[in-house]
């Protein structure tokens, strides 16, 4: 679990910055693979037990591990942000695993998936996403991306294609109608990082990402958990959340992308709907860039009404 703002937005571009923003190359590969299925064949995924790693390789040959709970229509994938790992959703996995498959995935160069890659775009990382969802028996499925992950969902999305029936994202995608970052603006918050990626990383997650009087014992663990994420990794991606222009991405998006945020930063959600038709957001107070750990209690009732609501606007079959 890792993240951040662009100026909080920044790594919220970063997190929720790192939950917003790619302009360079390495963002959208040119020949994405689309698997249009919609309610024809579907990929036979191997039988799961529970909680048990399972392994998918992508084109460019990297190993995602992935963990399937449960047996449910649809599939609710949940997308870890920036320099974070999929344990940062075990307070949802009970309550969603009762009545819906649950997949929860390490992106490349997270976790215990494989790193050797050079390209640690958002659109790369789109395309773990997306080879997961091919090895999955569900026809139909749920994105839920925190930060960096709510991004990433959006390039999943355009990849995965008709089985994907709405988006949540979480803290995420604040900057969507903002201008994109200019290089210069890029280089310049990147460059702590550069010089000292663990105290860099350490000091703005514990000090920039959680709201005033939050649990210290969790804002120190997360900030020291994501501050051993591979530095050339966590700068890379970085950088790519950093240039994201969402123009041609938003235009692949087809469904619905609804939000639940903290009220750490402002979420602009009139700004939004102008690039987003139908957005609609859910705040969580007093809460910071981690609500779904920080508040399960709250967080995870919210989670289970978009769900519902994205299960009533999806189209007939």
């Amino acid at each position: 679990m890792r993240r951040m703002n662009r100026t909080p937005l920044l790594i919220c571009a970063l997190l929720a910055a790192l939950a917003v923003t790619g302009c360079n190359k390495g963002n959208t590969p040119a020949s994405p693979t689309t698997d249009n299925t919609k309610g024809g064949s579907v990929p036979q995924a191997p039988a799961h037990v529970d909680g048990t790693p399972q392994l998918a390789l992508t084109p460019d040959s990297v190993h995602i591990e992935y963990r399937v709970w449960g047996q449910g229509e649809p599939a609710i994938v949940l997308i870890h942000g920036w320099a974070c790992d999929w344990n940062y959703w075990k307070a949802q996995i009970d309550p969603l695993k009762s009545k819906y498959t649950v997949v929860a995935l390490n992106l490349a160069g997270h976790g215990a998936s494989a790193r050797n890659r050079s390209d640690w775009s958002i659109g790369n990382y789109g395309e773990d996403v997306a080879t997961v969802v091919r090895q999955l028996r569900n026809r139909q499925v749920i994105l839920v991306g925190h930060s960096m992950g709510g991004d990433v969902a959006l390039e999943a999305t355009r990849r995965i294609g008709d089985r994907v029936i709405g988006i949540i994202v979480v803290d995420s995608l604040k900057s969507i109608g903002l201008p994109p970052m200019p290089r210069r603006e890029i280089e310049r918050q990147l460059a702590p990082f550069r010089a000292n990626f663990i105290e860099t990383t350490r000091s703005y997650v514990a000090d920039k990402m959680f709201a005033k009087g939050a649990n210290p014992v969790l804002r120190q663990k997360v900030a020291y958990d994501m501050s051993l994420e591979p530095a050339d990794v966590g700068i890379a991606s970085m950088q790519s959340l950093l240039a994201m222009d969402f123009g041609a991405l938003l235009a692949d998006i087809h469904v619905p992308v609804l939000a639940i945020n903290s009220d750490l930063g402002p979420t602009d959600e009139a700004r939004i709907r102008k690039q987003l038709p139908g957005f609609k957001v859910d705040v969580l107070e007093h809460t910071g860039h981690f609500l779904m750990m920080e508040a399960p209690e709250r967080f995870n009732p919210l989670l289970l009404k978009d769900i519902e609501t994205l299960l009533q606007r999806r189209p007939a079959a």
